[in-house]
């Protein structure tokens, strides 16, 4: 038993029916973790562009150096030391805050270089074209850079995103008992792994499935609304 809901090891089918109710609640922590990963990494990995395409290299470096750290460290690592090292520096989080944040700073990396190449993109006209209309470098950047940037790193960004849920396991080495860490808790207390392990396979499948439906339909109605991409 495991957050109250008991199982039934009776049979091979009865074993599977009984396990579903606690296998989707993990899965809705995988969920909830993922979205928020890849949240984070959106957020950071657009921070993480627009400081390495500060003219300034004060700037420039600085943000260069922390992405290739950032890229080129294991999460794991990055997931260990944000859960055991800095409680000695006095921050300490929940795990699952702990989990999704590492997901997101380690993606962030990879989703920069995704703007970037989104940015690049954009015809040198447009920037031309906002400078002859008198506007900011700020008000370029987020009114006629990025909305057309945006469209050309969907299906880039989709794919991490399908990546970040499936690192998502990796968050059971600080507790996290999302999907698979389950069906490994529910393993050892019945000795049966093979029907919670193909259970958890299929949900994943379905997941990545349908996220992968989403980016592809999101792909398909944005450049429906005007966005220029030439």
């Amino acid at each position: 038993m495991l957050f109250g809901i008991a199982w039934d090891t009776s049979s091979g089918w009865a074993f599977a029916a009984s396990i579903l109710p606690i296998l989707l609640i993990g899965m809705w922590v995988t969920i909830q973790a993922t979205v928020l990963g890849f949240f984070i990494a959106l957020v950071v990995g657009l921070v993480w562009a627009a400081l390495k395409a500060a003219p300034l290299k004060i700037i420039s470096w600085p943000a260069a150096v922390v992405t290739e750290f950032l890229r080129d460290t294991p999460l794991l690592i990055q997931l260990f030391f944000l859960y055991y090292v800095l409680p000695e520096f006095g921050l300490t989080l929940p795990a699952f805050m702990t989990g999704a944040l590492a997901l997101g700073l380690q993606y962030s990396a990879y989703t920069s270089e995704v703007y970037r190449a989104g940015i690049e993109a954009v015809a040198k006209g447009q920037h031309e074209a906002a400078r002859a209309l008198n506007l900011s470098s700020g008000r370029t950047f987020t009114h006629i850079v990025l909305p057309q940037a945006i469209p050309r790193i969907i299906p880039a960004m989709g794919n991490y995103l399908v990546s970040i849920m499936k690192d998502v396991p990796l968050l059971s080495v600080v507790t996290v008992l999302e999907m698979l860490n389950v069906a490994r808790i529910i393993g050892d207390r019945t000795f049966n792994y093979l029907v919670p392990l193909s259970m958890v396979g299929a949900l994943y499948l379905i997941m990545t499935l349908v996220a992968s439906a989403g980016v592809r339909l999101l792909d398909t109605w944005l450049p429906k609304q005007g966005i220029p991409l030439k």
